[in-house]
């Protein structure tokens, strides 16, 4: 009898050895059974778009039976849906009869839904219909939250959900409902809808070819964006590292380490040359070296989260150090890449390694116990059904990260996309930030569950438990002076969760908000209106504040958040002098793994 032979599993040990627990090997027909299983939970995670469903079912019935045993609760909303339809009726009426003299709205949208400020939604029956909306959609939130004994977890969850339900049947999505579109469809004798059509069909098509977005067509990397001169000094199979050319006579003794995160590639700190950090830094004299990291495939799917730390950031400061004859380096990690460098920062700092001379994090976080609405698709369930799906083909597609995203920002990535394009026949606007987001990367298998497992399920970091070498790490052993940007409507590391570092660590940390959300908000350069940030310094021996008090009492400040960075960066980056030599060059910057689809 042939012995079963096993799928792809994480050489000789499962995943739990990959997170410092006891383990055992299987045997081969054990393997085969839970090989069957993985594919199975694979396949449900595609027919429900890789969401859990015993995740969602678990909220659902929590949510449920808790508001089913609660009968004061079910009067209470029995009560607040007849005063609801009474309010509507009285507002229907008087706006009826005496539109010229309307009571006022019985409810305001929230600040960021923007969807309603058009001044033709207060003509009648428009109003009547926003308002009917306006109110189903306070009533369900209502209904889902703060309901005694509801996992807060679960209790997010159901919220959402709803929420998203709710924001399919918006009045605004539809021709009939829309007094925006409705005009529009009759100055334009319909030329909206043909066109929006149109651009409908433009997008599927391309979608199931596979097809770059238009945004793709109009930046391409190496020619209107990451273009900042450089070179490539070293690759191995994780990373390449690029070193760019000095823009000035004289540069700082210190020499610039970024670190992206490998969610993204690299060039979103170098996008066109007017929105490049890269290229503010070199024109301000800074010796920048940068990691572009490999997009992965099945062939990657046992790199695991120290081959990023050792390949990526270790293998980086050697070489900076080879090459530029520096005795330290300052470095800076964008989003998950300043995860990575505060792993890498505490193992060095517990092993007495000083070659880190300051730190910077850009939207990061080491503190997952709050890590914002990200956490609706992470619990126990949904790793394992995103662990299931990474082990049949090796790695994270980018479909299956940006779907997560998309309904994260539904309004702005979805609705007011169905608003504008089709529905308005506007042409979708173009800007490299846009290009960007399309091009996105996958994630190795094993880095990603170690990754959620460690950091956002166990808050592993945050609370000493994570392992290196080994041995467990501890942020506060850091010494380097921090400085952190959050930014001001982040989803994906909100600058509260952000705000931590200044209870993980016990050094100099300056804290700066900035407006904006995880992108835009990062890519602010001098020039751009509507920008502003508050900036504060703590010294280890200062008394902690909280957010909210930090939020209220540290001015305000406008404009750009870049110079005030670019500032406290030349205070830690040494005397200026002759810039280093050049690394041997591999070949052109960009390289060739950015490159990569």
């Amino acid at each position: 009898m042939n012995k079963p032979i096993p799928l792809h599993h994480p050489p000789e040990r499962e995943a739990s050895a990959w997170l410092g627990k006891p383990h055992h090997v299987p045997s081969a027909p054990q393997r085969a059974v839970d090989d069957i299983d993985r594919l199975l939970h694979a396949l449900f995670g595609r027919l429900f778009y890789n969401i859990s469903p015993a995740s969602m079912a678990m909220a659902f019935f929590d949510w449920w039976v808790h508001l089913a045993i609660s009968p004061s609760r079910q009067q209470e909303l029995a009560y607040e849906a007849f005063n609801r339809e009474m309010r509507m009726a009285l507002y229907g009426l008087n706006a009826l009869l005496s539109p010229q003299h309307a009571p006022p709205a019985p409810v305001v949208p929230l600040p960021q839904d923007k969807r309603f400020s058009d001044p033709s939604w207060e003509r009648w029956p428009f109003n009547l219909i926003y308002q009917s909306f306006l109110l189903n959609q306070q009533w369900w939130h209502r209904a889902s939250s703060g309901l005694r004994g509801v996992s807060p977890h679960h209790e997010d969850v159901v919220t959402f959900t709803l929420r998203q339900w709710l924001d399919t049947v918006a009045p605004s999505n539809f021709v009939a409902t829309n007094p925006v579109v409705l005009q529009k469809t009759m100055q334009t004798g319909g030329a909206n809808l043909v066109s929006g059509a149109a651009a409908l069909w433009s997008d599927l098509m391309r979608n199931a070819s596979g097809a770059r977005p238009p945004a793709s067509e109009h930046f391409r990397v190496g020619e209107n964006v990451a273009i900042t001169p450089g070179k490539v000094v070293l690759r191995n199979r994780l990373m390449e590292l690029i070193q760019y050319s000095p823009a000035t006579q004289e540069t700082h003794a210190v020499p610039l380490l970024i670190v992206p995160a490998w969610i993204m590639k690299y060039y979103i700190l170098d996008l066109s040359p007017e929105n490049s950090l890269v290229r503010y830094l070199v024109d301000a004299g800074y010796t920048v070296f940068m990691i572009s990291w490999k997009n992965p495939d099945a062939g990657d799917r046992d790199l695991g989260m120290e081959d990023y730390r050792r390949l990526g950031v270790m293998s980086a400061i050697h070489e900076i150090q080879r090459i530029t004859g520096a005795e330290k380096v300052n470095a800076v990690g964008y989003c998950l890449g300043g995860t990575l460098l505060s792993i890498a920062a505490a193992a060095m700092a517990r092993e007495g390694d000083d070659r880190l001379n300051s730190i910077s994090l850009f939207a990061s976080q080491v503190d997952f116990k709050e890590p914002g609405e990200l956490s609706l698709f992470i619990d126990d369930s949904q790793v394992a059904l995103m662990e299931s799906m990474m082990w049949q083909q090796g790695y994270l597609d980018t479909t299956q990260m940006a779907g997560a995203f998309h309904l994260l920002r539904s309004n702005d990535l979805i609705w007011s996309r169905l608003l504008n394009q089709y529905l308005l026949g506007q042409p979708d606007p173009q800007n490299d930030l846009m290009a960007w987001n399309a091009d996105a990367t996958r994630m190795p298998y094993r880095m990603h569950s170690e990754y959620l497992r460690h950091l956002f399920l166990g808050n592993d970091l945050a609370e000493g438990r994570y392992l290196v070498d080994g041995k467990p790490i501890a942020l506060s052993d850091i010494r380097a002076p921090i400085f952190s940007v959050g930014t001001v409507t982040d989803h994906v590391a909100p600058w509260r969760s952000a705000f931590k570092i200044h209870l993980a660590t016990d050094t100099e940390v300056t804290f700066l908000l900035t407006s904006g959300g995880h992108n835009a908000g990062v890519v602010s350069p001098p020039g751009k209106a509507n920008r502003q940030y508050q900036i504060a310094t703590r010294a280890p021996q200062d008394a902690y504040i909280d957010p909210e008090t930090w939020l209220e009492t540290v001015p305000e400040q406008p404009g750009s958040w870049w110079p005030a960075w670019e500032a406290w960066l030349g205070v830690h980056s040494g005397p200026m002098g002759a810039p280093p030599e050049m690394g041997r060059a591999l070949e052109k910057a960009p390289g060739r793994y950015v490159m990569q689809p």
